[in-house]
């Protein structure tokens, strides 16, 4: 997703919004199942029919209604906890179904300072394991761990086989729901010499002023975090000291609510590719952006 030297023409970047090109998946991958003993509630057994945890934020939720099309929707959490009454707006980039929906995903969309693409199909590993399905594993895992806390967690797609939404449309499920923070999961398609994980935080364009200084508040501690949790190095490539501003991202020029992406790591680089492939590494990923979102919300007390 970055405008770099290395970074295809504009024409392929259309297709492809986290580094190098990918080729359409030759087969559907499956969500992880089944997934570790700590995790085996899964975002889709719950509907948002049943009410939210009680907090101001919770309280005022309030559930999309496509999501048996494998839409946006709002799931309640499990027990109460130390996140009881928090809503967190957990967004999996890209989705399985874009391969096949160019037209659809290739339209221009205002971003709040220029216009960019819809959505992208993102990145793949030299294997030809999608991003798509990375980020849909690790939010699968996040949105357990989160519920089990007490969250009420509202993701922007309940699928990895549909196409979008939009890059707006998923700033908007954020805004919507009033959530405390926000957290859009990628992984990268840089170079393959590279290797580590980035934290992409928004920069003022006015929208946005109120929420720079928690959104920062939110990428450190989410860096150290992940950093703690994963073991994954800084980006050697994109941004200093894992921390990368970026004022062309739609997800965060519009959102409303503190809000950070996370590249967890270089699908094009093989070290980094052995993990973001592997169940085990995925859940790990999601524990460690979990206590990141844990420790940003307890700190902020809103």
């Amino acid at each position: 997703m970055r405008r770099m030297a290395w970074a295809l023409p504009a024409a392929a970047a259309l297709v492809c919004g986290c580094g190098a090109g990918a080729s359409a998946p030759q087969a559907t991958s499956q969500p992880p199942s089944p997934a570790p003993a700590s995790h085996q509630s899964q975002p889709a057994a719950t509907r948002a029919s049943a009410k939210p945890a009680s907090g101001k934020n919770a309280a005022s939720a309030k559930a999309q209604q496509d999501a048996a099309s494998g839409g946006p929707e709002l799931f309640r959490p499990n027990r109460t906890g130390i996140l009881s009454g928090k809503v967190v707006a957990v967004d999996p980039g890209h989705n399985g179904g874009n391969f096949a929906a160019a037209s659809v995903i290739g339209k221009l969309i205002w971003n709040g300072r220029e216009t960019e693409a819809c959505d992208t199909t993102g990145a793949q590993t030299d294997g030809g394991y999608t991003e798509a399905q990375f980020n849909w594993n690790v939010a699968v895992y996040l949105t357990a761990d989160l519920r089990a806390e007490g969250a009420t967690v509202a993701l922007t797609r309940t699928s990895n086989i549909g196409m979008g939404p939009c890059v707006t449309e998923r700033a908007a499920i954020g805004n919507q729901v009033r959530a405390n923070a926000a957290i859009s999961i990628h992984a990268d398609g840089g170079p393959p010499g590279g290797r580590g994980f980035a934290i992409l935080e928004p920069v003022a364009d006015g929208r946005n002023d109120a929420i720079i200084g928690p959104s920062v508040s939110l990428g450190a501690d989410l860096r150290s975090a992940f950093a703690s949790g994963t073991g994954e190095p800084f980006s050697s490539y994109d941004g200093t000291d894992g921390i990368q501003p970026r004022d062309d991202l739609a997800g965060i020029n519009l959102s409303t609510v503190p809000k950070v992406f996370i590249e967890c790591a270089n699908m094009r680089n093989a070290t980094d590719a052995a993990l973001v492939t592997s169940l085990r590494w995925q859940a790990t990923a999601a524990r460690a952006i979990a206590a990141g979102l844990t420790a940003f919300l307890i700190s902020a007390g809103s």
